[in-house]
This record gives C-alpha cells, structure tokens and sequence, in this order.
C-alpha cells in the first residue's frame, strides 16, 4: 500500500496532464491552473529543502576540516543575502544589490569564464582532421567563428552568407534530431513512470 498509492497518485496526475492538453474546456484549464500553482508550492518547497540540505552538508564538512575556508565563505553569503534583503529591501543602492553586482555577478562572470576555457579545450582537442566528418566539423567551426568575429570580413563577404547557410540547414537538421530523441526520451521515461516499470523515483527498483 506504501507504494501503490503514490504510483496511483502518479498514474492519474500523468493522465490529467495528457488530457487536458487536447482539451479547451473550461474545466481543463482550471485543474491546469490549480497544477501549476501546487508546482510552485512544491517548488518552493524544494528551494527551502536544498537550503538547509546546502547548510548542512557545509556544517558537516566544517567539522570536518575539508575545504574550511570555502565552505565558510559560502555559509556566510547563504546567512547574509536575506538578512541584508529583510533589513534594506532589494532596490537599487542597498547593501543587498551592492553585495549582488560586487560579489555575486563576478563569481558567475568567473565560473563561465572556465566553463568557456574547458569548452575551447574540448574543442581543441576534438576539431581534429583525422577523419572526413571530424574534417568537416573542423571547416564548419572555422567559418561560424569568423563570420561572428570583426575579422570574418577580412577573408571574403561571401563568409556569413555560407555561416547562416550552415547555421540554417546542417545545424538545424542536427538541432531538429536532437530535440526529436529528447522528445522520445521523455515521453518514454514519462510512461515507464506512469504506468509503475519505473519505479526508482519511489526508492527502489521494486
């Protein structure tokens, strides 16, 4: 019963969330309406779950001596945002925006930055013509990165024309296919779910 009620749960919200997609009644886009505002319950909800399953694992490691100076560091940005938002608000020229542009956007502009730096050497190491379609997505990445750079125009006026044709066509085609088996994905994930094969989300395989 422990397991067959949640699965049950499962099965009927699936189906209400099918249907009501190839329906206009009224009746429909209210239970829509009523799904989405328990979503956000939920999510909000899971926001304060990964909050305090964030503080404790730092509280944990802290303890531990691993990575101490970080750890508190990230502790104490977790403390400080909402009290600064509770006592000055959110508006511009608070301590809360002052700690946002200053601290914050600088970490994130810091983190793509290497996100950008293990892409370029992915790329490099993978745009290597030791084969015909590797020699192919070599010439392609060549020709979109000059056409969107001040130099494109440099070797001929012809290079965006044949980087939007690429972007338009080949990569689109790509693009299409992969959306295409996401799709599929999903959709066989979401009735393995429904129908109870699926069983992982419950905490275990049976």
């Amino acid at each position: 019963m422990a397991r067959k009620f949640p699965l049950a749960v499962c099965f009927l919200f699936g189906v209400v969330m099918f249907l009501q997609y190839f329906s206009q009644h009224e009746a429909a886009r209210a239970v829509n309406q009523a799904i989405l505002d328990y979503w956000q319950i939920v999510f909000a909800f899971t926001l304060i779950l990964g909050v305090f399953s964030f503080a404790r694992n730092n509280v944990t490691e802290v303890r531990r001596g691993r990575d101490r100076v970080y750890r508190i560091v990230g502790l104490a940005g977790l403390l400080s945002m909402p009290v600064l938002a509770l006592i000055w608000g959110i508006k511009a020229d608070t301590p809360f925006m002052w700690m946002f542009e200053n601290v914050q956007a600088p970490m994130q502009s810091t983190v793509f930055a290497l996100l950008a730096i293990f892409v370029a050497s992915a790329s490099f190491r993978g745009f290597r013509a030791r084969s015909l379609p590797a020699a192919v997505l070599l010439i392609s990445a060549t020709v979109m990165l000059l056409s969107r750079s001040n130099i494109g125009g440099f070797f001929s006026d012809v290079l965006p024309d044949v980087a939007n044709w690429i972007r338009d066509y080949p990569s689109m085609a790509a693009r299409r296919a992969i959306l295409i088996g996401i799709g599929l994905g999903s959709l066989t994930t979401s009735l393995r779910v429904m129908v109870g094969i699926e069983r992982t989300w419950l905490g275990g395989e049976k």
